[in-house]
C-alpha cells in the first residue's frame, strides 16, 4: 500500500468500538502497540514516560464483536501518549524490547496468529515513523513486526483490561523484571 493508499483512509472508515479515554488532552496521539498477549504488553506500555492512556483490544479483526471464531485480529495495546514526551519510534524501541522481532505468529509460550507483533495506527505519519524505525535497524531485513494502518478496533473485555495489575499471578511471556523496568515511585 502507497503512502496515497494510507492518506485516502480517513477517520470514518476506521471503526473503534470504544469511548474515548479518560482524560483525553488536546495534543496526544494514539498507536496500537501487538507484541504477543495483551495482558504483559498493556502492563509493560503503560509504565513508559508519556504515555497516558492503555487499553488492551483486539486490532484489524473482522468482527465487531468479541464473541464467535477468531477473525484475523491482533492482540493489541491503543496506546495514547503525550508526543511532547515520547515519540512514535521511542514506542516502537520500547516494543522491541518486550518482543522477538523475528518470530511470526508467536511470543514465547503465546502461539497463533493473534499474537503477532505489528503497530497500528491511523495517523500515515506514525506508520512511516515505524517503518523509518524498522528499516534503520542493521536485522531490518529479519524484522517480521507488520506495519499497517488500523482499519478496526474493538476494546477487550473487562476481564482483560489491566489483567496483571489484579492477577498477578497469571502467566506473562515478558520477564517480571523488565515489566516494571520503566516504572516510577510516582506512577
Amino acid at each position: 500500500m502507497s503512502s496515497s493508499d494510507y492518506r485516502s483512509l480517513s477517520r470514518a472508515t476506521v471503526a473503534v468500538d470504544s469511548v474515548d479515554a479518560p482524560g483525553s488532552r488536546n495534543g496526544d496521539e494514539e498507536l496500537y502497540l501487538a507484541g504477543g498477549c495483551l495482558w504483559g504488553v498493556q502492563a509493560f506500555i503503560k509504565t513508559l514516560p508519556g504515555v497516558v492512556f492503555t487499553e488492551a483490544g483486539r486490532a484489524n479483526g473482522a468482527s465487531r464483536s468479541l464473541n464467535g471464531e477468531y477473525d484475523g485480529y491482533a492482540e493489541c495495546v491503543r496506546t495514547r501518549f503525550d508526543p511532547a514526551v515520547v515519540t512514535v519510534p521511542e514506542l516502537v524501541a520500547y516494543l522491541f524490547e518486550i518482543i522477538d522481532p523475528y518470530s511470526v505468529n508467536r511470543q514465547r509460550d503465546d502461539v497463533g496468529e493473534k499474537y503477532r507483533t505489528g503497530v497500528y495506527s491511523e495517523d500515515p505519519a506514525h506508520l512511516e515513523q515505524a517503518r523509518a524505525f524498522i528499516a534503520a535497524r542493521a536485522d531490518a531485513d529479519r524484522v517480521v513486526v507488520e506495519v499497517l494502518p488500523l482499519v478496526s478496533y474493538l476494546k477487550s473485555a473487562d476481564e482483560h483490561q489491566d489483567r496483571l495489575d489484579r492477577c498477578p499471578d497469571d502467566y506473562c511471556h515478558i520477564p517480571a523484571d523488565l515489566l516494571t523496568k520503566y516504572r516510577t515511585t510516582a506512577g
